[in-house]
């Protein structure tokens, strides 16, 4: 068995979430008073926007009793019936980039407490974020069990945001486009990927994308996957489409280098092949699981090991 097949059911880094995000009680001020006061409420711990793990589980502990309510996200309901807080932070400090801590949290708790952590990781950094309206200028504070902020002025409300962004393979005579940043690591490549823009399709955005970057037409894209991605709020969403031809004219400003990699090449990388001709994404980005699925539809151009 290729150690990719081996793989195949571990999804991406934070896919895979349980709770029960009752929205019946988030936009109930009677219910989630009651909800808090729920003597099996726990609360997610948190070291800023940093993950904080014992025994290979997430730490959740009791709600102080005199914790104020309004200070909190409902994050839902999970499979133990325990609702599960976040406590929302003012000043989380002005580095916010993910780091390795954060990222290795995919590789030491379960699948369903990467979710909960990307979901907590999300809102206490947006409700940090956005202590301020966008219309007036003045404060907002937290409503509905912390899913939505409102204006104390204007009354304005203001909502958690979600940033799309397609992320890509082009193929051609079964082989892909992968491209590398300049901030990468030696030897990693993955899909190239963007942002979706306002009034675009999710395909118009892979078209323009693969043609910005690299000089490549496409046609018939096709959905393969998602990922929530929590650094700081982004769904990634993975797509295949075909090119017209393999001419490359790449944008430097945007990516360092990019090739054509036939099915045997991606394999070797996927299974960590010291001889493969890149280095593969870590299996938490959905980039990996994108390449691994590709694989599944194509017939590798020589026998594999």
């Amino acid at each position: 068995m290729h150690g990719t097949e081996m793989r195949k059911a571990t999804p991406p880094g934070f896919v895979g979430g349980t709770l029960d995000r009752v929205d019946h009680i988030r936009t109930s001020p009677l219910l989630l008073v009651e909800t808090f006061a729920n003597p099996a409420a726990r609360l997610l711990v948190l070291d800023g926007l940093e993950p904080v793990e014992a025994d290979g589980h997430l730490v959740l502990e009791p709600l102080a009793p005199d914790a104020p309510v309004e200070n909190h996200v409902l994050l839902g309901i999970d499979t133990q019936e325990r609702p599960i807080f976040a406590r929302l932070v003012a000043d989380l400090g002005p580095n916010l980039v993910p780091t390795p801590r954060s990222r290795a949290i995919a590789d030491i708790v379960p699948v369903e407490e990467v979710a909960l952590y990307g979901t907590a990781r999300s809102l206490v950094h947006w409700h940090a974020r956005h202590r301020f309206c966008s219309v007036c200028g003045a404060g907002t504070q937290p409503v509905k069990a912390g899913w939505a902020r409102k204006c104390s002025d204007c009354g304005a409300e203001h909502f958690p945001r979600t940033d799309p962004v397609a992320i890509m393979l082009a193929e051609h005579r079964g082989r892909i486009l992968l491209g590398r940043q300049h901030s990468w690591p030696l030897g990693r490549y993955s899909a190239l990927a963007g942002f979706i823009e306002p009034g675009e399709t999710i395909e118009e955005a892979v078209a323009r994308e693969l043609y910005e970057e690299a000089g490549v037409r496409v046609h018939d894209v096709r959905y393969v996957m998602s990922q929530p991605w929590p650094f700081p709020s982004s769904l990634m969403i993975a797509c295949v489409a075909q090119a017209q031809d393999d001419a490359l004219t790449l944008d430097p400003t945007e990516i360092e280098d990019a090739f054509w990699c036939d099915a045997d090449g991606v394999r070797a990388a996927l299974a960590g092949d010291p001889d493969a001709p890149f280095l593969a994404p870590p299996p938490m980005a959905v980039a990996w699981h994108l390449l691994d699925r590709w694989l599944a539809t194509v017939v590798p151009a020589a026998a594999s090991a």
